[in-house]
């Protein structure tokens, strides 16, 4: 059974495995915007300061 494989994911495959470099370039960046280090306190500060939201968010009348 063949599984589907879109063009872009063809093109991204091919694409790296041409310019392996990219690959610390890739991991630079996502360490740069997603993989931060977990604070136990900050976490539980965010926690606490959420504010409960309505069940309808766009209900403008009370």
């Amino acid at each position: 059974m063949a599984m589907y494989e879109s063009e872009h994911t063809k093109f991204m495959r091919e694409w790296m495995e041409k310019h392996p470099e990219e690959i610390e370039e890739q991991k630079k960046g996502r360490a740069l915007w997603w993989d931060k280090p977990q604070d136990q306190e900050t976490q539980r500060n965010n926690a606490e300061s959420k504010v409960p939201q309505k069940p309808y968010p766009y209900q403008t009348q009370v």
